[in-house]
């Protein structure tokens, strides 16, 4: 039985997310990947809620290409994420491959004051 790279990206993710967890002090910054743009969120999981969060709808003016608009949302969700007093945090990659735009969201971030 062969898996659809849905199923294959969710089961990557799962086994992820069971090693990976964010605290008040250390959230888990968390990366979703449409075939349109991207999002991110720095979640505390032990409150259950989004401490900040960025998306590439925030600035649809952007020209570009899509990989320099992920590195654009990752400083963007480093300044909202230093303004909620957020230093530290651990990188989820949601089963997506550290590769292309999940890649250059990590280092904007990192651009942007962020560390993990």
């Amino acid at each position: 039985m062969t898996t659809s790279v849905r199923e294959a990206r969710l089961r990557r993710h799962k086994r992820v997310r069971g090693k990976v967890s964010g605290t008040a002090e250390r959230p888990r910054l968390v990366v979703f990947r449409s075939n349109r743009g991207i999002f991110a969120q720095l979640v505390d999981d032990d409150a259950g809620r989004t401490l900040a969060s960025a998306s590439w709808l925030v600035d649809r003016s952007f020209k570009g290409t899509k990989t320099e608009q992920a590195e654009a949302v990752g400083q963007a969700l480093a300044t909202a994420g230093i303004k909620a007093g957020v230093r530290t945090c651990v990188f989820d990659r949601a089963g997506y491959l550290y590769h292309g735009r999940v890649k250059a969201l990590a280092e904007g971030a990192r651009k942007g004051g962020l560390t993990f």
